[in-house]
């Protein structure tokens, strides 16, 4: 039984886990799904030790992703407070298919907000330049959250009023100057030094050397989820996204002095968003994650990039950077190759070819992993030792041999 948790990440569907939440009991959900592009990502941290691949493809076409959609969307209206409103971020491959969908459910859309990514391409297409997201805004009921959000007249940067005094009210921080000529900075409240935000949030894609980029695909940048989350929330309100990714709304969040729960289906995405929310101070290790894939038959239902991930970290390697002719080798313990099978039986076939990838990449020992090997693979791992000498071995090890481990 799903029980409701704050400041918690879930792994697992997000209408399955939502549904465990009760009605009513959620202030604000930014929804950041697949978009249908039909495209496959597939990405490899930059500390080499997680591979991240996801298919957005959806076979059947749009209205079976409509279809997978529609339960995660009723479970959010039936979660959201009278008070709570929901973000559902896409763009033109499915946008019009989901306002449809988001009406069904919640009745009138409340705003279309545009994010202009002031992405300016030089690759040259028969096309106009993509360069905006669609963000659907939908409200519960007609005394929702609202906080008007201003921008300063002055600052070239057009700063936010993204601070708080005790009694609650926005303000930033205006360098100012005394009669004496000294400089000083003092607190300016929005009604009087600046003018509200439209419904055009201009935020740059994260550039690749930005501090806060993770080499996640579809990452999206703080600043935006600050200007939703601020516009929708109020401090220790109760925040959800429910294909949370890397953790941007829930990092956000955090920061503003809300609660969050992060929920994604990904093993991988779930590991990396407690890693990021260490890195605020949040104490989330990979046991406090609910959910988390941890019995034989949980492991054996993980999709195969998320079942060579687990198996790569129960063992402490990293992934082969090497994806195409990698030569059946997965990842490395140290120097040590490592093939993955996500099968049972695995024979003396597979064991003679993984040798055969030992040889050529000169390493005299590696390791397979499965849940079963057979008894020709077993004799086979021992006849190679005996045969090419003591410094040879290929180590069998089953995934219940990982799984016990600490």
């Amino acid at each position: 039984m799903i029980t409701m948790r704050t400041n918690a990440i879930y792994c697992g569907d997000a209408a399955r886990v939502l549904a465990g939440f009760p009605d009513a009991s959620v202030d604000l959900i930014y929804a950041d799904p697949p978009f249908f592009t039909n495209k496959q990502y597939e990405v490899i941290w930059g500390d080499g030790y997680e591979i991240r691949a996801f298919e957005d493809r959806w076979k059947g076409g749009i209205e079976n992703f409509i279809a997978w959609m529609e339960p995660k969307v009723r479970e959010c209206h039936r979660v959201l407070k009278p008070t709570g409103s929901m973000y559902l971020h896409c763009d033109w491959h499915a946008n019009a298919h989901l306002r449809v969908l988001m009406d069904r459910v919640f009745g009138q859309i409340h705003c279309e907000v545009i994010w202009d990514k002031g992405f300016r391409g030089t690759e040259r297409q028969r096309n106009w330049q993509q360069s905006h997201d669609t963000i659907l805004f939908y409200v519960k009921g007609e005394g929702y959250v609202w906080n008007d959000q201003y921008q300063d007249y002055a600052d070239p940067a057009m700063s936010r009023y993204n601070k708080m005094d005790d009694k609650g009210r926005k303000y930033a921080l205006i360098k100012r100057r005394r009669t004496d000529g000294s400089i000083y900075y003092g607190k300016t409240y929005p009604k009087a030094e600046g003018k509200r935000i439209n419904d055009i949030i201009r935020v740059p894609v994260l550039a690749a050397t930005a501090k806060e980029r993770l080499s996640y695909p579809t990452q999206k940048p703080e600043a935006l989820l600050e200007t939703i989350i601020w516009a929708s929330s109020n401090p220790t309100d109760i925040v959800i996204d429910p294909f949370c990714g890397c953790g941007t709304a829930i990092a956000v969040a955090q920061k503003l002095g809300r609660r969050w729960i992060g929920i994604d289906v990904s093993p991988t995405a779930c590991k990396l968003m407690a890693s990021r929310m260490r890195s605020l101070g949040v104490f989330v290790q990979e046991r406090d994650i609910i959910g988390l894939p941890r019995t034989l038959d949980e492991v054996k239902a993980m999709q195969p990039f998320e079942f060579q991930n687990w198996v790569l970290q129960k063992l402490g390697g990293r992934v082969s950077e090497r994806k195409v002719g990698d030569m059946g080798i997965d990842g490395w313990l140290w120097d040590k190759p490592i093939q993955v099978k996500q099968s049972e039986h695995v024979g003396r076939k597979v064991l003679d070819e993984f040798e055969t990838a030992l040889r050529r990449v000169k390493k005299n020992q590696g390791v397979i992993v499965g849940f079963s090997f057979t008894k020709d693979a077993n004799e086979g791992a021992a006849e190679a030792k005996n045969r090419l000498g003591e410094g040879f071995e290929i180590e069998l090890l089953t995934v219940e041999d990982l799984i016990n481990r600490p």
